[in-house]
């Protein structure tokens, strides 16, 4: 009885320490790599249409990760039919080559922009998809398979007015 309730405590703490976050969800890769041709895709209840959020990309990497930086073609598709598509390209590792984002050992945390001020003002399911768009210098093909890909995920998150809620 007692681990449940220290367990009770220990999530409702981790909880309550992020009241900005919204929604948030992960897609994680094959072992082979994120393939050139999967679209990670992840349906979105619109929050509430009135408040601004900010969204953002999350990766997951290892040292597999073979390049300094990171192309994601995102697209967001609107509950009445609209689609919108962006493409990004993220800085993935220092000038010296160690890669970014929070983490030790053999696994880094990247938390990235993916748009920021959004009004949600169509009620119902969005549709937001992810895909990497990486290819070898001089070579007109993707990668078939990005290696060092764990996890990618998306969270959308209240947009704070000056530094309050």
């Amino acid at each position: 009885m007692k681990r449940l309730i220290l367990l009770f405590f220990v999530v409702l703490i981790c909880v309550s320490c992020d009241d900005q976050l919204v929604a948030s969800g992960y897609a994680t890769m094959p072992e082979q790599g994120w393939p050139l041709d999967e679209e990670k895709v992840f349906e979105i209840i619109s929050p509430d249409t009135t408040q601004v959020y900010d969204l953002y990309v999350h990766l997951r990497n290892t040292h597999d990760y073979p390049y300094n930086n990171l192309w994601i073609i995102s697209q967001m598709k609107f509950p009445q039919g609209k689609t919108v598509t962006d493409t990004l390209q993220y800085q993935m590792t220092n000038p010296q080559g160690e890669f970014l984002g929070s983490g030790s050992g053999d696994v880094f945390e990247n938390k990235l922009w993916l748009k920021e001020g959004v009004r949600f003002r169509e009620s119902g399911t969005y549709q937001l998809s992810l895909r990497h768009a990486m290819r070898k210098n001089g070579s007109v093909n993707g990668d078939a398979f990005l290696n060092g890909i764990l996890d990618v995920g998306y969270s959308i998150e209240k947009q704070s007015q000056n530094g309050k809620d």
